[in-house]
């Protein structure tokens, strides 16, 4: 049976506007519970939506969350009241982060590459605010890089690439990727050298 914190989540029609509501339920949750289990100490998640994720961070993760959505910054920390787990959440975009260098020791980015304007910009925040030796845990679409949709999206101003080339490109080094549901969803685990 449903917690009720899970019923009102899929009640909230606001809450199937998260990233990768599309993706289908299983698939994402075992990725969500593999990631979010690789994260340790301060951890930033960006596009943290109504807080999907909250449920799989280990005990020690001291977790900072960012959305641009006001609204789902509001649910994601009613959520994380429910499971009493500490944590802090904020406005914010990933392209432009308002916090220091080196202040995290993971980052977490769940099906929010593919949806910012500037995924170089996004990356190179999340490479930044990383301390040396920091984890990037990462999931994200990629269903556009195949043909035909990769020759129309080739020509927006800022094309959805790869995520693990983003991050490579960023100065990260990739430890770890694979693909999911046909090849459409890419997981990724890199680190800041």
């Amino acid at each position: 049976m449903a917690s009720r914190s899970e019923r009102r989540h899929r009640e909230n029609p606001a809450d199937r506007q998260d990233h990768g509501e599309r993706v289908p339920g299983p698939v994402l949750h075992r990725t969500r519970e593999l990631l979010c289990a690789g994260a340790r100490g301060r951890t930033l998640e960006v596009g943290v939506g109504s807080g999907r994720n909250l449920p799989f961070y280990p005990p020690q993760v001291r977790l900072t969350a960012i959305d641009t959505d006001p609204a789902k910054v509001e649910r994601a920390r009613e959520h994380a009241a429910e499971l009493t787990l500490p944590s802090r959440f904020l406005v914010g975009d990933v392209q432009d982060l308002d916090f220091p260098d080196r202040s995290f020791d993971t980052v977490m980015c769940t099906l929010t590459l593919g949806a910012v304007e500037d995924q170089a910009a996004a990356m190179h925040e999340m490479y930044r605010v990383l301390e040396p030796g920091g984890r990037l845990l990462m999931v994200d679409r990629i269903g556009r890089a195949r043909l035909p949709f990769r020759l129309i999206e080739q020509r927006r101003r800022n094309p959805r690439r790869l995520p693990r080339e983003v991050a490579v490109e960023a100065g990260f080094r990739v430890g770890h990727h694979d693909r999911l549901m046909l090849g459409t969803i890419e997981r990724v685990v890199a680190h800041r050298p």
